[in-house]
């Protein structure tokens, strides 16, 4: 039985498209891809993981309605997101004998979604691409939006495109196969909306968190699609980051470096990377006067009670060099002319973004966290 999805819209002229939240997407996206194909050639790429759990329930829906298709998967991981494995997506698409019809899916996480946006930016000066996104972090963040990239050996995401899909279908049935950390670094995402612009919502994901990390069918709609919505509203008015889009990057200066430093990899999940840098964000804010304490504290707190990290110890990073994690958040794509720009809050709900970080302050905070 076919269950309700609920539809946004993000607005941008002609390249507006629309994000369905709900059961049951996979095994409709046949039906739902269909209208926007050029021709009735799909290639899907995918992961190992993935392909196990959603791969055949979507090549039947794809078969289905008449769509020829290929399958690429890859491993599983940050580490697929890197030149060497796009080059070999690349290669392997274009040996399929694609053409500028051919679409894109992305079935699968973030890494997933990031790579096949960026092969489809690129492939044939600019392929169609459809996001699946099978996991809570892609679905409330990473596949909305357009941002495309990989991964290279100077720093995350700096080889990398601005280029919207043409749909986006969060399956929120996909969600049941994630491991419950999985689930987690997803939350992390989610609670940075509420925190940028948000602090009703906030309030509610104090009351609902557990639902939602449970999650339990009204209480994840509702926190995928507030999520979603913001982000769509946001990028509709600042598509390529030259404005308030740079708020989405709350928690994200120090959570790459804290990815960079713990190199990528499952010992720190980018969601989780993301929920300690907020934390770091709130405690700088403190440190410059700029924000209060009883709002870092409320933060701190709930973050730790979903059971993600809010200490440098707990990450296995205590005692790291500040000019460490100062070298990794000098090579973030925000630096201007050398200035580190962080993503700071006044109070729950606002935050703004600060153009040039004072490096002193900076420096004696990074020093003194444990």
């Amino acid at each position: 039985m076919t269950g309700a999805s609920e539809r946004l819209r993000v607005e941008l002229a002609d390249r507006s498209y629309d994000i369905l939240i709900g059961p049951d997407l996979v095994a409709r996206a046949g039906e739902l891809i269909r209208p926007l194909m050029r021709r009735k050639q799909a290639v899907v790429v995918t992961d190992e993981t993935v392909a196990g759990y959603h791969l055949p329930a979507l090549r039947d829906s794809l078969t289905e309605h008449g769509i020829a298709q290929h399958a690429i998967v890859l491993p599983p991981g940050e580490a697929t997101k890197d030149l060497a494995h796009f080059g070999r997506l690349v290669d392997d698409t274009l040996a399929l004998g694609i053409e500028r019809g051919t679409m894109l899916i992305a079935l699968g996480g973030g890494v997933v979604g990031d790579i096949t946006g960026f092969a489809a930016a690129t492939l044939l000066r600019g392929v169609d691409f459809v996001q699946i996104p099978t996991t809570l972090l892609a679905q409330v963040d990473s596949s909305v939006g357009g941002k495309t990239a990989i991964n290279t050996q100077a720093g995350k995401n700096l080889l990398g495109a601005f280029y919207q899909p043409r749909l986006v279908l969060a399956d929120t049935d996909t969600l049941h196969s994630l491991a419950r950390r999985e689930v987690l670094a997803g939350y992390g995402e989610i609670v940075k909306y509420g925190l940028i612009r948000d602090a009703e919502f906030f309030d509610w994901l104090e009351a609902a968190g557990d639902a939602v990390c449970a999650l339990e069918p009204a209480a994840l709609t509702r926190a995928v699609r507030v999520s979603c919505e913001m982000k769509a509203r946001i990028v509709a008015a600042d598509e390529r980051e030259a404005g308030d889009r740079a708020l989405l990057n709350f928690g994200h200066t120090f959570g790459h470096a804290l990815e960079a430093e713990t190199g990528f990899g499952e010992r720190l999940l980018h969601g989780e990377a993301v929920a300690l840098g907020i934390v770091l964000a709130f405690d700088f804010a403190v440190r410059l006067e700029l924000a209060s304490g009883q709002d870092s504290e409320r933060v701190r707190r709930h973050i730790t009670r979903m059971g993600l990290p809010t200490t440098l110890g707990e990450i296995g990073l205590d005692g790291t060099a500040a000019d460490r994690l100062i070298g990794h958040m000098g090579k973030d794509k925000k630096v201007r002319e050398g200035a580190i720009t962080l993503i700071l809050p006044h109070r729950i709900g606002d935050a703004f973004e600060m153009r040039d970080a004072p490096a002193d302050a900076l420096r004696a905070f990074l020093a003194g966290i444990r």
